[in-house]
């Protein structure tokens, strides 16, 4: 274990090796915004790396509960002043959706660990958190047309259902259906290293 991988909780070596290219893409959407609340924060890596790029961005981290201790340690450690303690968000909870609407709503690569039921609570319960012009951005891997777009994620995909049953890489065009039906608009599909995406919707 590194001294970087010594210095955070539930360190997440992707987080470390995505970080300056998603920042490098999602930077434009963000730039008139206020208030951002991330989906699945876990080690808060992305938050801590990308609020303090832009320090007048208000972050709200947001985890289940047993990630909470060491996504709060990860924050006061290495984030600005401008992250907010994390609050325990479960996607299939309507009560956890905070009530106040947040300019952007932010996850990376969560669609293919939770659920497809989550995945569908997930869009379902979003508009809580949400208001006319609000985005949604995610961030990871996604099939099209009932394919994968690499070897490499038709492997992932395997072991990640090995690893829970319940977890694999979406379909874009379902996840697609879940946005519109959730009042959503597409505003850009990006394609992103290693074969991700970075999908960004809009709030009609």
């Amino acid at each position: 274990m590194n001294e970087l991988e010594q210095a955070w909780q539930n360190f997440a070596p992707s987080c470390e090796r995505n970080k300056a290219v998603i920042w490098q893409t999602i930077k434009p959407y963000l730039a008139d915004k206020q208030s951002l609340l991330e989906i699945g924060s876990l080690s808060g890596q992305h938050a801590c790396y990308f609020s303090g790029q832009l320090l007048r961005l208000s972050w709200q981290c947001s985890d289940i509960a047993p990630n909470l201790p060491p996504l709060t340690a990860n924050i006061k450690a290495h984030g600005s002043a401008n992250v907010l303690s994390p609050i325990e968000l479960d996607v299939a909870n309507t009560l956890h959706w905070p009530k106040t609407p947040f300019d952007v709503i932010y996850t990376a690569n969560t669609l293919h660990i939770m659920s497809w039921l989550h995945v569908i609570e997930c869009f379902a319960n979003m508009s809580v958190s949400a208001k006319s012009g609000t985005l949604f951005i995610a961030y990871g891997p996604f099939n099209f047309g009932g394919k994968y777009s690499s070897e490499s994620n038709a492997e992932f995909d395997i072991w990640l259902k090995e690893r829970d049953s319940q977890s694999a890489i979406r379909d874009f065009e379902s996840v697609d259906d879940l946005a519109k039906q959730a009042g959503m608009e597409l505003a850009a599909n990006i394609d992103m290293p290693a074969n991700n995406q970075l999908v960004v919707w809009q709030f009609n």
